[in-house]
């Protein structure tokens, strides 16, 4: 009895070490691919996975989308402006299988590439376009990337560049720049202002000629207004028109007496 106890210990361990590499519980989001002998077999999960031991090697693959940050990148634009640039990428894996037998480190080629393709895609467009046309720049750089991983089975499905570091004395220019846009545009609305004011003293000034009666009733609307300011002494003509009535009459009365 004592001699079989150590014998049907060694087999229970044995037991538990080829259950232990036998046994694989993959995940919702896991796939596990399989190697049998060195050779490719497929993918499997998730949920339970049986393995041969020793023989079967299975390599776990997370299919959620990863999150990876472009580290920033001295980029030289197109007019010559030295730019400091990083992004961020988000993707994931399609196909497990290439994501393991096409490339040794899949989420490190995706950053090298990503990285590669940044500096290469800003250092073909302007300032300018860098600053205002982002997401015109974020879907060439989408496309760019996601063509260059799809052999291993990767899908990029969104790049965005994050900040761009300006050097201070373009700073400095931006900024003079955009004071004297802003100046120019408020004088080109000031000079629209002067000439709608100016078509409407036109036209009202058409009216008054029109009826002279007008011209008198403006007069004395100004008068009015004058009136209302009790702190000064205002020297105000009299218009000859006012007053021609009572000339003419005079006049006709001297003669008929």
């Amino acid at each position: 009895m004592s001699t079989l106890q150590p014998g049907l210990i060694t087999m229970v361990v044995i037991g538990l070490f080829i259950l232990a590499n036998a046994v694989r519980i993959l995940k919702e989001y896991e796939r596990g691919v399989i190697f049998r002998l060195g050779r490719l077999i497929g993918t499997k999960g998730p949920g339970l996975i049986l393995l041969i031991p020793l023989v079967d090697k299975m390599v776990r693959v997370d299919l959620r989308v990863v999150t990876m940050d472009v580290p920033p990148q001295d980029v030289i634009t197109r007019d010559n402006v030295t730019v400091k640039v990083n992004a961020v990428v988000y993707f994931r894996v399609m196909d497990a299988n290439k994501a393991i037998v096409n490339v040794e480190n899949y989420v490190f080629a995706t950053s090298q590439i990503s990285q590669t393709t940044l500096r290469s895609v800003l250092g073909q467009v302007e300032l300018d376009d860098l600053l205002s046309n982002r997401e015109q720049i974020n879907h060439k750089l989408q496309k760019i990337i996601d063509d260059q991983t799809e052999p291993w089975g990767i899908k990029v499905s969104v790049v965005e560049v994050k900040n761009v570091d300006l050097p201070v004395e373009m700073q400095r220019a931006i900024a003079r720049q955009a004071e004297a846009e802003r100046e120019r545009r408020a004088k080109i609305i000031h000079a629209e202002g002067e000439a709608q004011a100016a078509g409407k003293l036109s036209e009202a000034a058409a009216v008054i000629n029109k009826t002279p009666g007008a011209l008198q009733l403006r007069y004395l609307q100004t008068l009015t207004e004058i009136a209302v300011e009790k702190n000064s002494t205002i020297i105000f003509p009299l218009p000859i028109d006012l007053i021609t009535p009572f000339l003419d009459k005079m006049r006709r009365e001297s003669l008929s007496g």
